[in-house]
């Protein structure tokens, strides 16, 4: 152990920032990096090798105290400060709209105009035919109603937003009923019952967790009952000895007793995916089509746009919510409404829309496609050589995911990869630390890579990563 006057006399050798930012001028890695990042770089390594002589840590005197080493970790932290905290990831994992990923995938000619009205001005709330301020929301409200047959829409940042905003237009100091089955918990523990009480409405349950009656609505109206509100259950299922009121029912009964009925849908779709051999969800349109006062759904799920929460619904009721002033602190900007409007537009088509939205694609996608494409990475793969790297094509099944159709399994096909001498917990991270990163899971002690959500052009990011990996460990 050193002594304090050792710890001095150490200490005093280590170099100062102005002689390794004098070495780094001449070095052609600091070219273009800004001054103050390796500067603050310079100061981080000095001051860990400090700390650790200060606590008598075990180091390498010598090379601690080497320039050349101090050089090296400040060119590590450089790059990892140079380095965007977000950044585009391999989802390997067979979950499509995954949440944690960023969700929905925008189509190749949306990202293009997306990047035209980033780069410049647009008529984002200017009016061209009149020459004055206009609205944002006329971007997409037309191409909205088109699509889903409602009389108007709006759109919002999320569809927490565009519930929170409708319940508090139509139904602040007044009592909501909803069915007990349907209040719902999300992801990010968003749970209807708390954003009803944020909107200043009541909450007023009826029925039973899986049976609710058309009596058991009847029974609750009363004089302060401002609003029908269906929830869907887009995130999980209710099976077995099971009732419910249609939201066509529920319409009917607003109707007759003039209170304004609301359908939450949660991921929302305008295609109808069992003409795909894929499970029954609601579209949009036949929510519209039941006389349903308002609906709302995300943008960034099922119909697989930007991250943006979307109302339509019948005029009187959305004109109201445009007035409200809590809509300014939920509106959305221009790129989304760029990416909105650009997605929208491929709905115009079905065949379209199913061939060029990443997410839709991904849904329908053939197995006979997805087992074509593991073969191609497993090819590559073994071509790397290395007897220690097993991989087998197994069949397994991917998930919708973002909280929609929870009972589907979708065929897929996988690599199932194991590396001698190292664990499938150890293969994950470093597929994680990889740029840029591998993102798979985990199955019986080895790395899964589910191919129904990897890109063609994602293919060759894959075989590098592992041809990396094997020349390390």
């Amino acid at each position: 152990m050193t002594t304090n006057a050792e710890q001095q006399s150490l200490l005093r050798k280590l170099p100062g920032v102005d002689r390794i930012l004098e070495q780094t001028k001449c070095d052609p890695f600091f070219k273009d990096i800004p001054v103050s990042v390796v500067v603050e770089s310079i100061r981080s390594a000095i001051d860990q090798r400090r700390q650790a002589m200060r606590e008598g840590n075990q180091v390498n005197v010598e090379a601690s105290l080497l320039e050349s080493q101090i050089v090296a970790q400040v060119k590590t932290a450089v790059s990892m400060a140079m380095t965007p905290n977000l950044r585009p990831a391999v989802n390997a994992t067979g979950v499509v709209v995954h949440t944690n990923l960023g969700r929905s995938l925008l189509a190749p000619e949306v990202v293009e105009n997306l990047v035209m009205i980033a780069s410049r001005y647009s008529n984002l709330e200017y009016d061209l035919s009149a020459g004055r301020r206009g609205s944002r929301y006329s971007h997409v409200e037309d191409i909205l109603c088109e699509i889903s047959g409602a009389e108007s829409a709006m759109v919002v940042n999320n569809n927490a937003g565009a519930v929170l905003l409708c319940l508090e237009t139509i139904a602040r100091d007044k009592t909501v009923i909803v069915s007990r089955g349907e209040l719902v918990e999300i992801g990010g523990s968003f749970r209807i019952p708390d954003v009803m009480a944020k909107s200043g409405a009541t909450l007023r349950e009826v029925g039973t967790t899986n049976r609710t009656h058309l009596k058991d609505y009847i029974g609750a109206l009363e004089n302060e009952t401002g609003l029908l509100l269906k929830v869907h259950r887009s995130n999980y299922s209710v099976v077995g000895f099971t009732a419910e009121v249609s939201l066509r029912e529920l319409a009917k009964l607003g109707t007759t007793h003039r209170i304004p009925v609301m359908e939450d849908l949660g991921s929302g779709t305008f295609i109808d995916f069992s003409k795909y051999g894929l499970m029954k969800e609601p579209t949009v349109q036949e929510s519209v089509a039941t006389g349903a006062d308002v609906i709302t759904f995300s943008g960034d799920k099922l119909l697989g746009g930007p991250q943006a929460g979307i109302i339509v619904g019948k005029k009187n009721i959305i004109d109201q919510i445009k007035q409200n002033p809590t809509t300014r602190a939920l509106r959305i900007d221009k790129l989304t409404l760029a990416a909105l409007e650009g997605t929208l537009r491929l709905y115009r088509d079905e065949s379209q829309a199913i061939r060029q939205i990443p997410t839709l694609r991904m849904l329908t996608r053939p197995v006979q496609d997805i087992e074509t494409q593991a073969a191609k990475l497993a090819a590559q793969l073994k071509s790397i050589g290395d007897a220690r790297m097993q991989i087998h094509l197994i069949e397994r099944s991917s998930r919708a995911g973002g909280g929609a159709l929870p009972l589907l399994e979708l065929p897929s096909r996988c690599l199932r990869i194991r590396i001698q001498g190292l664990s499938a917990t150890e293969l994950e991270r470093m597929m994680r630390y990889h740029t840029p990163p591998i993102i798979g899971r985990l199955e019986e002690n080895a790395f899964i890579i589910d191919l129904r959500t990897v890109q063609d052009d994602e293919i060759p990011f894959i075989a590098r990563a592992f041809e990396a990996l094997v020349q390390r460990v």
